[in-house]
């Protein structure tokens, strides 16, 4: 192990001492600059699919709508706007890595991101990277990972966008946008904010959904600055201002409430030389919450966290087929709260990323990746991945890997409850990808396989004590398909894209399907264009999950939308949008004893100047 410390940090070091050449100028740089470039780089053998702004517009704003239409991610809601947590090819919301710019922003309390408190409306894209990404991202990221981006463009310009919507429920949202730029700095500004009753109906009941109001404020700044024609620098910021009450059962009311905030902000300078990109990253993440079982009482419980990293990349282009990316990675996080003391943790990692174009239809790549952590031992990480172009149109993918996932403070600090003899999670996986892809179909078929040992659960102890332990052993598996069409006769543009997944995902002891794990899962995306109108549907089948105790059934959920273009002053031009979500009125629950909303509307219009 110290001789491949000892290697990495000659790669890093040793490349500052190499001959400097004639720089090359900064417009050789990319238009649009992203701060998560790896992604694109170096994941030739993965599937992962982009989601970009006009499909964002379609959705309801939040990250569970988003995903919920356009992905096989399957969402586990506790009531609509409630807490939300992902199944990705069948792993647990801890397993999935939700990725801000570059950075992992899976809470170090229990590992997961609640997708209701991420607003889509700021990102230029969302990009879905199937498969295990332990070596790049990190913790967490076993089933996948989900990255939110946003670019920065040295073109010069400034273009405005206001988005409002009022719908069903008293549901109430505002958007603004600005981007502005000139050849030396770019800005974008998102605020966005939304507040609904939330009284929806439970069909086939007299009850409505009661103690569900909610409302969200997100802010997202990005800045960049060319000090020169070497050197950028770049600013991100994401805030996040949540109170929720949480809504009960079918059986059981609720008074409860929660509070949660949460602060995003990285620093990074690049330096790009014709051989070498050299970035450096300064991150600081705040996250804590209030939970109040009363919400008329005083009385709460609340946690808080920090992380401050620093993170350093550095891209080598060895040869013309061949570059290599080195990663160095120091974390501290402290946190505090009323369920556990004033845990810390410090973390150094290592990585390197190896990139080889063997000929045009031949590429792969080698990774690998070393955690030190402070408060216990993480495993040694790596990738494998290639991919073979037969033809313009026809492409094999395959990737292997190992990953993991860390404790959380919850699971080792909790008191009562905590277990400082935990050890990380392990997974293994191998995912075998064809694509196909032509003027106006693309075909995506992919099937994997991923066996995770140590995985952590809470269960009683023999005084009835509930208590994380290392006792499950899980083989999930499977096989995706997608659809992608797209024909135009004139003035008429249609378009198709639809998916399914087949996941198995079971329990070693038990042979059971884990509980909400659907077996089948399925959605639609139809949309027609002629000129100015614009039409849409969407269709998501849910097959049945296990639940304890039983089975809840699936669900057929249809969503239609129409809107209609035009230009309303000189300069000025406006989408107006009108949905019908749920429009056959579907009496349904994705987590059992909570219902679904039933049909509900949305008008919804933009501005852009």
């Amino acid at each position: 192990m110290k001789r491949l410390l000892y290697i990495l940090f000659v790669l890093v070091i040793g490349n500052f001492n190499v001959v400097q050449a004639q720089l090359d100028s900064i417009q050789k740089l990319d238009e649009v600059l992203l701060s998560d470039v790896k992604l694109k780089r170096y994941t030739s053998g993965y599937k992962v699919t982009v989601l970009k702004d006009s499909i964002l517009r379609k959705s309801p704003w939040s990250l569970t709508d988003l995903l919920r239409h356009n992905s096989n991610i399957y969402f586990k809601e506790n009531g609509y706007g409630m807490v939300s947590s992902p199944s990705f090819r069948g792993t647990n919301a801890s397993q999935t890595a939700v990725v801000w710019n570059g950075i992992n922003i899976n809470s170090q309390l229990n590992g997961q991101v609640d997708y209701n408190t991420i607003n889509t409306s700021n990102y230029d894209s969302v990009e879905i990277r199937s498969g295990g990404g332990s070596v790049q991202y990190g913790s967490g990221a076993i089933g996948g990972s989900l990255h939110l981006s946003n670019a920065l463009s040295f073109m010069k310009h400034t273009d405005h966008m206001v988005r409002i919507s009022y719908g069903s429920f008293d549901t109430k949202r505002a958007n603004y946008r600005l981007s502005t730029a000139s050849e030396q700095w770019s800005l974008n500004l998102g605020v966005a904010y939304v507040d609904s009753e939330n009284d929806y109906k439970y069909l086939g009941t007299d009850k409505t959904n009661k103690n569900g109001q909610y409302n969200n404020l997100s802010l997202n700044l990005n800045a960049g600055y060319l000090l020169n024609e070497h050197h950028v620098l770049k600013l991100y910021h994401q805030s996040f201002l949540g109170d929720r009450n949480f809504s009960g059962t079918l059986l059981a009311p609720s008074k409860s409430k929660y509070e949660d905030t949460n602060y995003r902000s990285m620093l990074e300078w690049g330096y790009f030389h014709k051989q070498y990109t050299s970035k450096v990253k300064v991150v600081h993440l705040l996250e804590e919450f209030k939970y109040f079982e009363n919400k008329d009482a005083d009385y709460y419980s609340s946690g808080r966290v920090q992380s401050l990293i620093g993170n350093h990349n550095l891209n080598i282009k060895l040869t013309e087929t061949i570059d290599l990316r080195t990663i160095l990675e120091f974390a501290k996080y402290s946190g505090n709260g009323d369920d556990f003391e004033n845990p810390n943790r410090n973390a150094f990692s290592a990585t390197a990323l190896w990139r080889h174009q063997v000929s045009e239809p031949l590429i792969y790549g080698l990774s690998i990746r070393k955690d030190f952590t402070s408060d216990f031992e993480s495993p040694l990480v790596f990738s494998v991945d290639g991919a073979y172009h037969f033809s313009d149109s026809y492409t094999i993918k395959l990737n292997g890997s190992k990953n993991f996932r860390v404790p959380t403070f919850n699971d080792l600090y909790w008191n009562p409850g905590g277990n400082l003899d935990l050890l990380p999670e392990s997974s293994y996986q191998v995912d075998l990808g064809q694509e196909f892809s032509s003027n106006f179909i693309d075909l995506k078929l992919n099937a994997y396989y991923i066996d995770t040992k140590d995985m952590i659960q809470w269960v009683p102890d023999n005084t009835g004590l509930f208590r994380p332990q290392n006792i499950n052993k899980v083989k999930s598996y499977g096989a995706e398909f997608e659809i992608f069409l797209k024909h135009t006769i004139g003035s008429h543009n249609l378009n198709l894209n639809s998916g399914y997944s087949y996941t198995i995902s079971e329990n070693d002891t038990s042979a059971q399907q884990l509980i909400y794990v659907p077996l089948h899962k399925a959605n639609l995306n139809f949309g027609y264009r002629f000129k100015a109108l614009d039409v849409f549907y969407q269709h998501l089948f849910n097959g049945d999950v296990n639940i304890i105790g039983g089975q809840l059934d699936g669900y057929n959920v249809g969503n239609l939308g129409f809107s209609y273009k035009y230009e309303l002053f000189k300069n000025v031009h406006s989408i107006l949008q009108f949905n019908i979500n749920n429009l056959y009125n579907t009496t349904y629950e994705n987590v059992a004893l909570r219902p679904m909303p039933n049909r509900n509307y949305q008008l919804q219009l933009t501005l852009k100047f």
